[in-house]
C-alpha cells in the first residue's frame, strides 16, 4: 500500500478524530498539519469508522480479558498496591508507512553497526580513546567498562547481537534517538504480545492494512543466536539467563523463552566445569552453547566481575574466554548504555564507518566538556539531566520542575562533578491517539525499535514497542511510572511475507522425546505447584462442608459434635491455632463465642494475616506458576489466572450472611482446581516435570487426609453425632458415592477408614497416594553406583507396608472414653513419615545448593558428563 495512494480524510470525517483535540505545537502521528488523516493511517481510520465506538469498546473489553487471562504483567518495585501490574495496552496502534520505515531502518542499522565497532575498539586497540575521538573519562570511569573482558573475542567477531533504540519525534517531524539500549534490551516480547492481542481483536483491520508480521524478526533472532554456538551447531542448547521472577520484565522473559523454544534459567541453574557451561538438571549436566542474557553484564560472574552478585554464574567469563560458550549481548556491552556518548557519535561514525551519522539524536551535552557545561548552566530550565554512568540518581531530573533552591543545588553539583552528568534538550515529543474510556485523547509517544544482528548487518523489527504517557502532563514516559503501550504497525507496500518459526525440512534435527533436561529449580516449582493445588482443594472442600453445616446449625451445639472436629482439622491444615473452646470441645459461653466457629472458618478461607489460608495458598499457586510460565501451557495459565480472580472475588460482601454465599463460591473454586488437575493429567507429557508435579499432589493429598482423619476420628464424639461426622469426612474426601455404593448399611467408622486410608483402588485414599509415589520413585534419575534403597524409597515402602498390614477393624475399636488409640498411633506414624519423605525428596533432587547427582562421579567432556 502506497503512503500517498489514498485520498485525504478530513479530521471531521471520522469518529476517531471528532473529539480528538490536537496538542498545540506537537507533531501528531495520526493527523497532519493540514488537518487530514495521514496516508499511512487512512485504511485503519476508515475501518474504525465502520466499526463504530461501541463495537470498538466491546472488542477492547475482550482484549482486556485476554490480557488478564494470559497474565501479561509488569513488576513495579516498592509499590504499596503490590508488585505485579497488569500490562496496559491501547487498542489503537501506531501506524508507520513503508517509506518512513525504510528510511528509519537505514539509520538504525547504521547506528547498530557503529556501536558494534565501537565495542570491538574499546575492548581491543582503543583507538577511539588514544586518538581523542571519545573522552577517556566517559569509558574508563563507567562501571560497565569491564576490564576483565579486554582482549576477549566474541564468536564471529560480533559484540552487539541485539540492539534497541528509544525514539521520539519532535515538532519538526524527524525521528531522533533518545536512548541507546546495548546491555540486555527488553521489550521485544511485549511487542510480540501486543501484536497477538491487537491482531486477535482487530483481525480485519490488521489484514486490510497489509501490516508486516513480526515472526520473521524472531526467526532471524533464533538463527543468529544458533550461529554463535561454538559446539552442536545443528541443534545447539540455548538458554535465556534471567535475573529471576522479581525482575520487572520477568513475564516477558518467560514468554520470549517459550516462544523461541529456549530454556529459561537463573544463575543457580548453570555451573561451569573445566571451562564449559552446563545446565544442572535432574538427569545430570547438559552443555550450554549460547546464553541469551537478560542480566546486566557485571552481575553475570561473581568471581571476576561483581563479587556481591547472587544472580550470575561463577566462572562464566572463563568459559567465554575459552570460546566454549557465546553470550548475547557480549559481556561488557553495557558500557555504551549511556547518553554521555551521544555528542561524540557523529565523529565516531566518520572515523569508524567513514560515513555521516544518518539518524540524529536528541541534542545532548556531556557536562565534562567545559563548553557544554557552560551551555547547560545557561539553559538549566530547558534541560533534562541524567547520570553519565549507572549509580547515584536513576530518574531523569527535569530542570523546569525544580524550585529555585533545587536549581542552585544542582548547579553546585554540576560544577563539583561535571563529568558525572549528561544534559539533554527537553523535547516536546509527538502525540498519538489513546483510547481513554469513551474518549480519544492525544498522548506523548516513545517508540522502542529493536534490531538483531544478521550476517554482516542488522535486521530491524517491522514494528516495535510503543509507549504512551500515563497522564497528559507526564514528562517522562516509563512503564514503571504508569505508561501504557501500543502495538506498532508497519504498512507493507507489497505482499506480506509468509514464513514459519519452524526449521525448513532441509535442516533435519535428531528425534527426541526429551525428559532428561529438567532443571532442579523447575522440578522444585512443579513439585510445589502440585502441593499448593492439592492443599487449596482440601481447604476449599473442607470449608464448603463446614459452611453448609454452620449455616444450618445451632451455634451453641457446634463444639459438641462433628463441627468441632472439622474445625480442628481446618485449623491444622491451614496452620492456624485452634481456639481453646473448639479444641477442648467446650460449650460456648456467650453470643460472641457462639460466632467463634464462623470467624475461624472465614479466617481460614479469606484471612490475609497468614500464608496457610485458602487465599494465601491460591496466591502461592499463582506465584509458583508464574515462575515456570515457560513450562506450562497457555490453557493452564488461564486456569491459574481464573483461580486467582475467583479468590479475589470470593469474599466480597463479607457480613452476617456470608455463610449463605460461601458454598457456591467454593464450588467454583473446587471446579477450577479440578480443571487445573485435569490439564496436568491429560496435557503434560509423562516426563520428569509431570512426575514431580504429580508427586507433589500425591504427597499433599496423603498428608491432608491423614490430618483430617486424625482430627476427626480419633477423639471422642457424641454417639448420635458420629454418623453426621463420618458423612462429613466422606464428603470432604470426595468418597461418599463410593461408600454408599459399597455399603447399604448405616455409616460406620471401620468401612470409612478402610476406604480413605488403606483402599488402594480409591484414588482419594492414603494408600493410593503412597502406591503412586512408589511407582514414581524408580523412574527418577539415580546415581549409577548406588547400592540399596534410597531414603525416600524406604519411607514410602515402610508407610505403605503399615497400611497393608493394618487390621482396620481392630484399630477402629474405641476405648471406654470414645478414643481410638490404635488408629491414632497409625496416623501419628504417617504424620511423622510423610514430612520426612518430602524432606528426603527435596534433599535428593530439589536442593539447588548441592552438587548435581552426577557431578561427583561424572567424567566431564566438552559435550557434557558421560
Amino acid at each position: 500500500m502506497s503512503e500517498s495512494a489514498a485520498s485525504p480524510i478530513p479530521v471531521g470525517g471520522s469518529f476517531l478524530s471528532q473529539r480528538y483535540a490536537l496538542r498545540p505545537g506537537a507533531y501528531d502521528e495520526m493527523i497532519g498539519p493540514d488537518g487530514a488523516v495521514r496516508p499511512a493511517w487512512q485504511t485503519f481510520v476508515g475501518f474504525l469508522d465502520g466499526l463504530g465506538p461501541a463495537e470498538l469498546r466491546r472488542r477492547w473489553e475482550q482484549a482486556q480479558q485476554l490480557i488478564h487471562e494470559n497474565g501479561i504483567s509488569f513488576n513495579v518495585y516498592g509499590d504499596a498496591l503490590g508488585m505485579e501490574r497488569p500490562w496496559r495496552l491501547s487498542p489503537i496502534p501506531v501506524v508507520i508507512g513503508p517509506g518512513e520505515f525504510a528510511a528509519l531502518s537505514v539509520g538504525l542499522t547504521q547506528r547498530a553497526r557503529l556501536l558494534d565497532l565501537l565495542l570491538a575498539d574499546l575492548y581491543g586497540p582503543r583507538r577511539s580513546l588514544t586518538e581523542g575521538w571519545l573522552p577517556a573519562e566517559i569509558v574508563l570511569a563507567h562501571p560497565g567498562f569491564l576490564r576483565a573482558c579486554s582482549g576477549t573475542k566474541p564468536p564471529l567477531g560480533r559484540w552487539l547481537h541485539l540492539y534497541a533504540a528509544d525514539l521520539v519525534r519532535p515538532p519538526t517531524g524527524e525521528w531522533q534517538v533518545l536512548n541507546d539500549r546495548t546491555q540486555a534490551p527488553s521489550g521485544a516480547g511485549y511487542a510480540l504480545e501486543n501484536r497477538i492481542v491487537v491482531s486477535r481483536v482487530l483481525p480485519d483491520a490488521f489484514r486490510d492494512c497489509n501490516i508486516q508480521r513480526l515472526a520473521l524478526f524472531f526467526r532471524a533472532m533464533r538463527e543468529t543466536l544458533a550461529s554463535l554456538a561454538p559446539h552442536n551447531r545443528d541443534n545447539p542448547r540455548i538458554v535465556l539467563l534471567s535475573p529471576g521472577p522479581y525482575n520487572a520484565t520477568y513475564f516477558e522473559q518467560a514468554f520470549l523463552a517459550q516462544y523461541l523454544g529456549y530454556q529459561l534459567c537463573d544463575g543457580g541453574d548453570l555451573t561451569v566445569r573445566n571451562g564449559r557451561v552446563f545446565m544442572k538438571t535432574l538427569g545430570g549436566l547438559h552443555g550450554v552453547d549460547v546464553i541469551l542474557r537478560r542480566l546486566n553484564d557485571d552481575f553475570c560472574d561473581p568471581l571476576e566481575l561483581r563479587g556481591d552478585s547472587t544472580l550470575g554464574v561463577p566462572g562464566l567469563l572463563e568459559a567465554v574466554r575459552a570460546g566454549n560458550v557465546a553470550v548475547a549481548n557480549a559481556l561488557g556491552s553495557g558500557v555504551l548504555q549511556t547518553s554521555a556518548l551521544v555528542p561524540f557519535l557523529p565523529r565516531l561514525c566518520r572515523e569508524l564507518l567513514g560515513e555521516d551519522l544518518k539518524l540524529p539524536s536528541v541534542a545532548t551535552w556531556w557536562c565534562g566538556d567545559r563548553a557544554s557545561l557552560s551551555h547547560v548552566l545557561d539553559h538549566l530550565d530547558q534541560m533534562v539531566f541524567k547520570p553519565a554512568a549507572p549509580g547515584g540518581f536513576t530518574q531523569p531530573v527535569f530542570g523546569q520542575r525544580l524550585t529555585l533552591d533545587e536549581r542552585e543545588e544542582l548547579r553546585s553539583r554540576l560544577r563539583a562533578k561535571p563529568g558525572a552528568f549528561v544534559a539533554q534538550d527537553r523535547v516536546q515529543v509527538s502525540t498519538t491517539p489513546f483510547l481513554d474510556g469513551a474518549d480519544v485523547h492525544p498522548r506523548q509517544l516513545l517508540l522502542r525499535s529493536f534490531l538483531v544482528a544478521r550476517e554482516d548487518s542488522y535486521a530491524v523489527m517491522p514494528g516495535g514497542l510503543s509507549l504512551v504517557a500515563g497522564h497528559p502532563d507526564d514528562l517522562e514516559i516509563s512503564v514503571q511510572r504508569g505508561a501504557g503501550s501500543k502495538d506498532t504497525w508497519v504498512v507493507s507496500d507489497g505482499p506480506v511475507n509468509t514464513f514459519s518459526m519452524l526449521r525448513p525440512a532441509s535442516h533435519p534435527v535428531q528425534l527426541s522425546r526429551g525428559g532428561g533436561d529438567l532443571p532442579s529449580r523447575v522440578a522444585d516449582n512443579l513439585f510445589w505447584l502440585g502441593r499448593y493445588s492439592e492443599r487449596a482443594d482440601t481447604i476449599a472442600r473442607l470449608g464448603r462442608t463446614l459452611s453448609l453445616r454452620l449455616d444450618q446449625s445451632d451455634p451453641q451445639l457446634v463444639e459438641q459434635g462433628e463441627l468441632g472436629a472439622l474445625l480442628r482439622a481446618l485449623a491444622a491444615i491451614t496452620l492456624a491455632p485452634a481456639p481453646a473452646a473448639v479444641a477442648a470441645g467446650e460449650k460456648s459461653a456467650s453470643p460472641a463465642e457462639a460466632r467463634l466457629p464462623e470467624r475461624l472458618l472465614l479466617d481460614a478461607l479469606f484471612g490475609t494475616e497468614r500464608h496457610g489460608t485458602l487465599r494465601g495458598t491460591v496466591r502461592e499457586i499463582h506465584r509458583v506458576a508464574g515462575i515456570i510460565r515457560d513450562r506450562i501451557s497457555m490453557d493452564t495459565w488461564r486456569i491459574v489466572t481464573a483461580l486467582d480472580q475467583q479468590m479475589r472475588e470470593a469474599d466480597r460482601g463479607v457480613g452476617r450472611r456470608m455463610l449463605a454465599v460461601v458454598p457456591a463460591r467454593l464450588d467454583r473454586l473446587v471446579m477450577t482446581l479440578a480443571a487445573l488437575s485435569g490439564l496436568a493429567m491429560d496435557g503434560m507429557t509423562r516426563g520428569e516435570g509431570w512426575r514431580f508435579l504429580d508427586m507433589g499432589r500425591r504427597l499433599e493429598r496423603a498428608t491432608n487426609l491423614v490430618t483430617l482423619l486424625r482430627e476427626t476420628l480419633t477423639e471422642p464424639t457424641l454417639p448420635e453425632r458420629e454418623g453426621p461426622l463420618l458423612e462429613a469426612v466422606l464428603e470432604v474426601a470426595d468418597s461418599g458415592i463410593t461408600y454408599r455404593r459399597r455399603y447399604l448399611a448405616s455409616l460406620q467408622a471401620a468401612p470409612v477408614v478402610d476406604l480413605l486410608l488403606t483402599d488402594e483402588t480409591n484414588p482419594r485414599s492414603v494408600a493410593f497416594q503412597l502406591a503412586a509415589l512408589g511407582e514414581h520413585l524408580p523412574q527418577l534419575p539415580r546415581e549409577s553406583n548406588r547400592v540399596g534403597r534410597s531414603v525416600e524409597d524406604r519411607l514410602v515402602l515402610a508407610s505403605l507396608s503399615r497400611l497393608r498390614l493394618a487390621d482396620v477393624e481392630a484399630i477402629c475399636v474405641a476405648d471406654p472414653d470414645g478414643r481410638r488409640p490404635g488408629l491414632d498411633a497409625l496416623l501419628a506414624e504417617l504424620e511423622r513419615d510423610l514430612p520426612a519423605l518430602s524432606e528426603a525428596l527435596s534433599g535428593s533432587y530439589l536442593t539447588h545448593a548441592t552438587v548435581s547427582r552426577q557431578l561427583s562421579s561424572a567424567n566431564i567432556s566438552p559435550d557434557g558428563p558421560r
